[in-house]
Protein backbone atom coordinates (compact mmCIF):
# COMPACT_ATOMS: atom_id res chain seq x y z
CA UNK A 1 0.00 0.00 0.00
CA UNK A 2 1.27 3.45 -0.84
CA UNK A 3 2.57 5.54 2.03
CA UNK A 4 0.14 8.21 0.81
CA UNK A 5 -2.84 6.23 2.16
CA UNK A 6 -2.15 5.09 5.72
CA UNK A 7 -5.62 5.81 7.10
CA UNK A 8 -9.09 6.07 5.63
CA UNK A 9 -12.08 7.80 7.17
CA UNK A 10 -15.34 6.04 6.42
CA UNK A 11 -18.69 7.79 6.49
CA UNK A 12 -21.69 5.48 6.69
CA UNK A 13 -24.96 4.81 8.42
CA UNK A 14 -25.45 4.08 12.10
CA UNK A 15 -28.27 1.89 10.77
CA UNK A 16 -27.90 -1.12 8.47
CA UNK A 17 -30.37 -0.12 5.77
CA UNK A 18 -32.89 -2.34 4.06
CA UNK A 19 -30.57 -4.39 1.84
CA UNK A 20 -28.14 -6.98 3.27
CA UNK A 21 -25.69 -5.96 0.52
CA UNK A 22 -24.96 -2.77 2.47
CA UNK A 23 -23.72 -4.65 5.55
CA UNK A 24 -21.82 -7.10 3.37
CA UNK A 25 -19.98 -4.23 1.65
CA UNK A 26 -19.17 -2.63 5.03
CA UNK A 27 -17.73 -5.92 6.30
CA UNK A 28 -15.70 -6.44 3.12
CA UNK A 29 -14.35 -2.90 3.33
CA UNK A 30 -13.31 -3.28 6.97
CA UNK A 31 -11.52 -6.49 6.11
CA UNK A 32 -9.83 -4.93 3.06
CA UNK A 33 -8.49 -2.07 5.17
CA UNK A 34 -7.12 -4.45 7.79
CA UNK A 35 -5.49 -6.73 5.23
CA UNK A 36 -3.85 -3.72 3.54
CA UNK A 37 -2.56 -2.37 6.86
CA UNK A 38 -4.65 0.81 6.52
CA UNK A 39 -6.11 2.32 9.69
CA UNK A 40 -9.88 2.85 9.79
CA UNK A 41 -11.02 6.20 11.15
CA UNK A 42 -14.75 6.40 11.77
CA UNK A 43 -17.50 7.71 14.03
CA UNK A 44 -16.91 5.27 16.88
CA UNK A 45 -20.34 3.62 16.92
CA UNK A 46 -21.08 -0.07 17.17
CA UNK A 47 -24.41 -0.05 15.34
CA UNK A 48 -25.28 -0.29 11.67
CA UNK A 49 -22.74 -0.05 8.90
CA UNK A 50 -20.34 1.83 11.19
CA UNK A 51 -20.19 -1.14 13.55
CA UNK A 52 -19.98 -3.67 10.72
CA UNK A 53 -16.99 -1.90 9.17
CA UNK A 54 -15.11 -1.47 12.44
CA UNK A 55 -15.75 -5.00 13.75
CA UNK A 56 -14.60 -6.50 10.44
CA UNK A 57 -11.41 -4.44 10.51
CA UNK A 58 -10.71 -5.46 14.11
CA UNK A 59 -11.51 -9.13 13.41
CA UNK A 60 -8.85 -9.15 10.70
CA UNK A 61 -6.15 -7.50 12.79
CA UNK A 62 -6.76 -3.92 11.70
CA UNK A 63 -6.24 -0.70 13.59
CA UNK A 64 -9.42 1.28 14.27
CA UNK A 65 -9.78 4.82 15.56
CA UNK A 66 -13.30 5.63 16.72
CA UNK A 67 -14.26 9.24 17.35
CA UNK A 68 -17.58 9.66 19.15
CA UNK A 69 -18.93 12.60 21.17
CA UNK A 70 -20.16 11.76 24.68
CA UNK A 71 -23.79 12.52 23.81
CA UNK A 72 -23.75 9.83 21.09
CA UNK A 73 -22.05 7.09 23.12
CA UNK A 74 -25.38 5.48 24.02
CA UNK A 75 -27.35 6.32 20.89
CA UNK A 76 -24.74 4.90 18.51
CA UNK A 77 -23.49 2.35 21.09
CA UNK A 78 -19.79 3.22 21.23
CA UNK A 79 -17.53 0.36 20.14
CA UNK A 80 -15.24 -0.03 23.13
CA UNK A 81 -13.06 -2.57 21.31
CA UNK A 82 -11.60 0.15 19.05
CA UNK A 83 -7.82 0.31 19.04
CA UNK A 84 -8.17 3.99 19.90
CA UNK A 85 -11.39 5.65 21.10
CA UNK A 86 -11.55 9.44 21.24
CA UNK A 87 -14.42 11.33 22.90
CA UNK A 88 -14.46 14.94 21.64
CA UNK A 89 -16.78 17.60 23.08
CA UNK A 90 -19.16 17.75 20.11
CA UNK A 91 -19.84 17.11 16.44
CA UNK A 92 -17.62 19.86 15.04
CA UNK A 93 -14.63 18.56 17.00
CA UNK A 94 -15.49 15.00 15.93
CA UNK A 95 -15.52 15.91 12.25
CA UNK A 96 -12.30 17.93 12.54
CA UNK A 97 -10.49 15.03 14.23
CA UNK A 98 -11.77 12.58 11.62
CA UNK A 99 -10.49 14.92 8.90
CA UNK A 100 -7.08 15.37 10.53
CA UNK A 101 -6.52 11.65 11.06
CA UNK A 102 -7.50 10.56 7.54
CA UNK A 103 -5.55 10.43 4.29
CA UNK A 104 -8.73 9.75 2.28
CA UNK A 105 -12.51 9.53 2.69
CA UNK A 106 -14.88 6.73 1.70
CA UNK A 107 -18.66 7.00 1.84
CA UNK A 108 -20.81 3.90 2.16
CA UNK A 109 -24.63 3.99 2.21
CA UNK A 110 -26.13 6.07 4.98
CA UNK A 111 -28.57 8.82 5.84
CA UNK A 112 -28.53 12.57 6.30
CA UNK A 113 -25.47 12.56 8.58
CA UNK A 114 -23.49 10.52 6.06
CA UNK A 115 -24.56 12.85 3.26
CA UNK A 116 -23.55 15.89 5.30
CA UNK A 117 -20.09 14.44 6.02
CA UNK A 118 -19.52 13.62 2.35
CA UNK A 119 -20.63 17.01 1.06
CA UNK A 120 -18.60 18.81 3.72
CA UNK A 121 -15.41 17.11 2.49
CA UNK A 122 -16.35 17.92 -1.10
CA UNK A 123 -16.93 21.56 -0.13
CA UNK A 124 -13.62 21.77 1.71
CA UNK A 125 -11.84 20.32 -1.33
CA UNK A 126 -13.69 22.73 -3.62
CA UNK A 127 -12.47 25.76 -1.67
CA UNK A 128 -8.90 24.44 -1.51
CA UNK A 129 -8.76 23.23 2.10
CA UNK A 130 -7.51 19.75 1.16
CA UNK A 131 -6.62 17.46 -1.73
CA UNK A 132 -7.40 14.14 -0.06
CA UNK A 133 -9.25 11.60 -2.21
CA UNK A 134 -13.01 11.34 -1.71
CA UNK A 135 -14.68 8.11 -2.83
CA UNK A 136 -18.30 7.00 -2.91
CA UNK A 137 -19.01 3.28 -2.81
CA UNK A 138 -22.19 3.02 -4.86
CA UNK A 139 -23.53 -0.26 -3.47
CA UNK A 140 -26.39 -1.43 -5.72
CA UNK A 141 -26.88 2.09 -7.06
CA UNK A 142 -27.57 3.60 -3.63
CA UNK A 143 -25.85 6.90 -4.46
CA UNK A 144 -27.06 7.26 -8.08
CA UNK A 145 -29.75 9.83 -7.18
CA UNK A 146 -27.11 11.98 -5.48
CA UNK A 147 -24.75 11.65 -8.44
CA UNK A 148 -27.65 12.70 -10.70
CA UNK A 149 -28.26 15.71 -8.44
CA UNK A 150 -24.60 16.73 -8.75
CA UNK A 151 -24.95 16.52 -12.55
CA UNK A 152 -28.14 18.61 -12.36
CA UNK A 153 -26.35 21.25 -10.24
CA UNK A 154 -23.54 21.35 -12.80
CA UNK A 155 -25.97 21.68 -15.74
CA UNK A 156 -27.89 24.43 -13.91
CA UNK A 157 -24.68 26.42 -13.47
CA UNK A 158 -24.24 26.03 -9.72
CA UNK A 159 -21.13 23.85 -9.96
CA UNK A 160 -18.63 25.61 -12.15
CA UNK A 161 -16.03 23.58 -14.02
CA UNK A 162 -13.11 25.46 -12.45
CA UNK A 163 -14.34 24.61 -8.94
CA UNK A 164 -15.80 21.16 -9.48
CA UNK A 165 -14.78 18.37 -7.14
CA UNK A 166 -15.72 15.02 -8.57
CA UNK A 167 -15.77 12.22 -6.02
CA UNK A 168 -14.36 8.93 -7.18
CA UNK A 169 -17.13 6.37 -7.60
CA UNK A 170 -16.55 2.65 -7.08
CA UNK A 171 -19.09 -0.12 -7.38
CA UNK A 172 -16.95 -2.89 -5.87
CA UNK A 173 -15.12 -2.93 -2.55
CA UNK A 174 -11.98 -4.40 -4.11
CA UNK A 175 -11.64 -1.29 -6.29
CA UNK A 176 -11.62 1.20 -3.39
CA UNK A 177 -8.00 1.06 -2.20
CA UNK A 178 -6.44 0.96 -5.70
CA UNK A 179 -8.61 3.92 -6.73
CA UNK A 180 -7.67 5.89 -3.60
CA UNK A 181 -3.98 5.09 -4.10
CA UNK A 182 -4.10 6.28 -7.72
CA UNK A 183 -5.95 9.49 -6.78
CA UNK A 184 -3.49 10.28 -3.98
CA UNK A 185 -0.57 9.76 -6.38
CA UNK A 186 -2.18 12.06 -8.99
CA UNK A 187 -2.72 14.73 -6.31
CA UNK A 188 0.92 14.40 -5.21
CA UNK A 189 2.20 14.79 -8.76
CA UNK A 190 0.08 17.87 -9.52
CA UNK A 191 0.99 19.89 -6.41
Amino acid sequence: MSDLIRSVCVYCGSGSGSDPAFAKAAQEFGRALAEAGVRLVYGGGGTGLMGETARAALAHGGQVTGIIPAFLKEREVELKECTELIVPPGMHARKQLMFERADAFVTLPGGVGTLEELTEQMTWAQIGQHRKPILILDVKGFWRPLLALFAHMREAGFIRAENEVKPIVAEKVEDILPMLRAAAERARLTR
